[in-house]
């Protein structure tokens, strides 16, 4: 059996310039309000003894930003707002994506739900998910008489 790579953009091996066809001819996740719509990147690493989430969030106020966990789920949303510019006598190109997301990540068992920690810090948003020490069953030795 043949292991083929997942791509998200059909079924078959694709080739660049296909791609340049789909990206002219397709339409971008936009908004109502003609801004692109985004979903910031996102690296999670894991040790022994935590989960570590970072995201990149950059232009975006720490007021605009919430991460919350219910039914064991972390979710992170935040509003990267749209500052417009009018300048009548140049053209203005409008590529990176603006308004708000909402990403979620079940958790996986062994999580310490009350000792989460986020801290935001030049655009990145770093969650640090503890891990709950491996309980070892208890032994005990019965004498046998």
């Amino acid at each position: 059996m043949n292991l083929i790579r997942y791509n998200p953009r059909g079924l078959t091996p694709r080739f660049p310039v296909d791609r340049w066809f789909d990206d002219f001819f397709s339409t971008p996740d936009v908004e109502p309000n003609g801004v692109r719509a985004w979903s910031p990147a996102v690296d999670i690493e894991e040790s022994d003894k935590e989960i570590t989430l970072k995201a990149d969030l950059p232009e975006v106020d720490e007021k605009d930003l919430s991460v919350k966990v219910e039914d064991n789920v972390l979710t992170v949303q935040a509003e990267r707002k749209f500052e417009q510019e009018t300048k009548k006598e140049n053209f203005h190109r409008i590529e990176r994506a603006y308004g708000s997301f909402h990403r979620r990540f079940a958790l996986p068992e062994g999580v310490e739900v009350d000792k989460i920690k986020a801290a935001y810090d030049k655009g990145v948003l770093k969650v640090t998910l503890l891990k709950a020490p491996e309980k070892q069953p208890k032994v005990r030795e019965i004498k046998v008489s």
